[in-house]
């Protein structure tokens, strides 16, 4: 080799030199996006990573896209003692060691989690700037676990209609930026798609972790209603909400729900899961859990786009390989006629009571009930020079709301008191009729829609009810389900897999969820978010 030809290469090899002195015999170097939790603690533990440095991976890619390149707008507000706070975790782990396997890990919030050190505002200019006085009860429990929140993410305003806010303004699909990222956990999808923070958290009253998870190729949990506290999370509809975890792995939701649950005194809901609930799902995961599963797939919520239909069928496939059964399921006509109905009359309602007992928690200068939420609204005219500005289809909706009864009208009082029960019965009936470990189904029977068409279509409260898709089921029996990437269409965009059982199923749906994943391998980093130059994490 030449001297000229040496020096010329020394500013290329320099780098790799040092990586390769750096790293520890035997190290593996992954694409930070490819990561798990238990990747990055293996690399905490073997000092290759500090918190520190993980904070500032993330932060790197948000200023490269989220305002920047593509201009996802993910992003509401970062926690500008980020940085300070992954410092001091990575001191204490270095003294006491790590608190949980969260610790020093960078979480997203969707914005109607209370966080009293940061805004919590719905996505909605009528509370902009309102700190509320404590945090929601899973943030509490994150915290303690030692999870660092990096930022609070756009959502469908007051999580109900398309990934758009009035504050935050359209957040887009890191896969196709014409496509919607849906809704209402919209910012919390685009943000783990794009490899912002290794986990995320949305909330799902019909739909709204399951939508956005499948419309940008991430995993997602519904839990079952009670299973995590809604303490401290803007309502939509009690009856129906739920938090839960969105990540890029199975392992690392499984993780992230183990943290979080237990009975909270604030939380009446979660008496349902005394005893019934876990505090590590991971050791639930088994690559081999399709084995031997008996699946149904829920044929009545396929056949309306053939590049989703095509891939679910080679999911389908992969399971039999992987050793289920899988068997034909249909849900009774009057129940694929009457959940749209069910739906929206306990939606409607309860956000218009349920929203003035948040909005007594907060600062005397807000709205305090629906009625002046739609005066308030009416006093917005036009957008600022940051994006800010009306929300016309989600604020139209405010005055549906509000003329939609009250809790004691008949309407309300039957669906609750006969229709839920009915329809709770009838899905445990399939399952059990059939012996099913669970039903699959595809969580968006069409590939994400053109932010246009969804804009002017109106999309429904919480992403579910008032469609095809099956997604609102879930919400209406108060049953968990799971969702994993399957695949893309011909046109590259994400199609999800949706793993639905009975009440307190997560274990088993965990289970095959990460054995199909295993199988599978069916995600991938989005085109308009690729990787960034030197971010990768050496894992012994």
């Amino acid at each position: 080799m030449t001297t000229r030809l040496l020096r010329a290469l020394l500013p290329l090899l320099f780098p790799l030199m040092f990586l390769f002195v750096l790293a520890p015999a035997g190290a593996a170097r992954l694409d930070f996006d490819a990561a798990t939790i238990a990747d990055i603690d293996k690399a905490f533990d073997a000092g290759t990573l500090t918190s520190e440095q993980l904070v500032q991976m993330c932060l790197a890619r948000i200023d490269a896209y989220d305002r920047k390149g593509p201009a996802v707008h993910a992003i509401i507000k970062l926690n500008p003692k980020a940085l300070d706070i992954a410092r001091a975790l990575d001191a204490e782990r270095k003294a006491k060691g790590p608190r949980s396997p969260l610790h020093g890990i960078p979480v997203v919030l969707k914005d109607n989690y209370n966080t009293a050190d940061l805004p919590t505002t719905g996505g909605s200019l009528l509370l902009e700037g309102s700190i509320p006085p404590d945090d929601a009860y899973m943030v509490k429990k994150l915290r303690a676990a030692g999870a660092i929140v990096l930022a609070k993410v756009n959502l469908s305003e007051f999580a109900s209609g398309g990934a758009h806010s009035s504050l935050g303004g359209q957040s887009l699909n890191p896969h196709d930026l014409t496509r919607t990222p849906s809704g209402s956990s919209g910012g919390t999808g685009v943000a783990i798609a794009a490899a912002f923070a290794p986990l995320g958290f949305g909330t799902d009253t019909g739909g709204s972790i399951r939508g956005p998870s499948t419309s940008n190729g991430i995993v997602g949990l519904k839990p079952t209603h009670g299973l995590l506290s809604r303490a401290g999370i803007i309502p939509l509809a009690l009856s129906f909400d739920t938090g839960g975890p969105m990540a890029r792995s199975v392992y690392d939701v499984a993780v992230a729900l183990g943290t979080m649950t237990g009975v909270d005194p604030a939380d009446p809901a979660t008496q349902k899961s005394k005893d019934k609930y876990e505090t590590d799902y991971t050791k639930f995961l088994k690559p081999d859990a399709l084995k031997g599963a008996r699946i149904g797939i829920a044929r009545d919520f396929m056949g309306a786009d053939p590049d989703v239909d095509w891939v679910i069928e080679a999911g389908l496939d992969s399971m039999r390989k992987a050793g289920a059964t899988v068997v034909d399921v249909r849900y009774p006509k009057w129940l694929l006629d009457a959940k749209g109905e069910f739906y929206n009359a306990m939606r409607y309602p309860e956000f218009a009571a349920q929203i003035a007992d948040y909005l007594a928690t907060i600062g005397p200068n807000y709205p305090k009930n629906i009625d002046q939420m739609i005066d308030c609204a009416d006093g917005f005219k036009s957008t600022r020079e940051d994006g800010a500005g009306p929300n016309p289809s989600r604020w139209n909706l405010f005055k549906r709301e509000a003329s939609s009864g009250k809790l004691d009208d008949y309407r309300y009082t039957v669906v609750r008191d006969y229709g839920l029960p009915m329809m709770r019965a009838t899905v445990e009936g399939v399952i059990a009729s059939q012996k099913l470990d669970a039903i699959v189904y595809p969580t968006s029977p069409r590939r994400p829609a053109q932010i246009a068409a969804e804009g002017a279509a109106g999309t429904a409260a919480g992403g579910g009810a008032g469609t095809a898709s099956a997604t609102n089921i879930a919400n209406l029996t108060g049953f968990p389900d799971l969702i994993v990437p399957a695949g893309f269409t011909g046109d590259g965009l994400p199609v999800g897999i949706s793993f639905f059982g009975p009440a307190f199923s997560e274990p088993r749906l965990l289970a095959l969820g990460y054995s199909f994943e295993q199988t599978t391998h069916a995600r991938r980093l989005p085109l308009h978010t690729p990787a960034l130059p030197g971010q990768g994490i050496e894992v012994p």
